[in-house]
């Protein structure tokens, strides 16, 4: 899950709830472990019983938001983008600036799905989702689950 670090209430809903329909799905969230969507998501996820990784920038796991379970320090700033995409199976991406568009890039640059929910739309090979229950669906699918 991809998105903005400061991010509009609609765009936190919105992945608030892609969230919960991950955990649903007994899959695992896989963030950069800060705020604005990586929280949502978090959130949402932790609202259903799911399990959140975050991937962090810096040293230390005190910066990860109080939703993630399994939190990484990498020390590697932006760098920790592409951690972010090898450890996750798909992306779903959400509105977000350039760190959301380099994740986006290294994603479809490595054959990884990428499903958007209003993110940055770059190639065709990103797949469109209207709603969160179907990017997860859309996600999902593509690897297979």
């Amino acid at each position: 899950m991809v998105g903005g670090s400061t991010v509009p209430a609609e765009v936190y809903r919105t992945a608030r709830e892609v969230g919960q329909e991950i955990a649903l799905a007994e899959a695992i969230v896989v963030t950069g472990g800060l705020g604005g969507v990586m929280e949502a998501a978090a959130k949402g996820a932790k609202e259903k019983g799911g399990t959140v990784v975050g991937i962090l920038p810096g040293f230390s796991k005190s910066e990860a938001n109080p939703y993630v379970d399994i939190p990484i320090v990498t020390g590697l700033g932006d760098g920790r983008n592409a951690l972010i995409v090898q450890t996750a199976q798909a992306l779903i991406a959400l509105p977000g600036e350039y760190g959301t568009l380099s994740e986006i890039a290294l994603a479809l640059k490595i054959g990884k799905p990428v499903v958007s929910l209003g993110g940055w739309e770059i190639s065709a090979d990103i797949i469109k989702a209207k709603s969160p229950k179907e990017a997860v669906a859309t996600a999902l699918k593509a690897i297979g689950k």
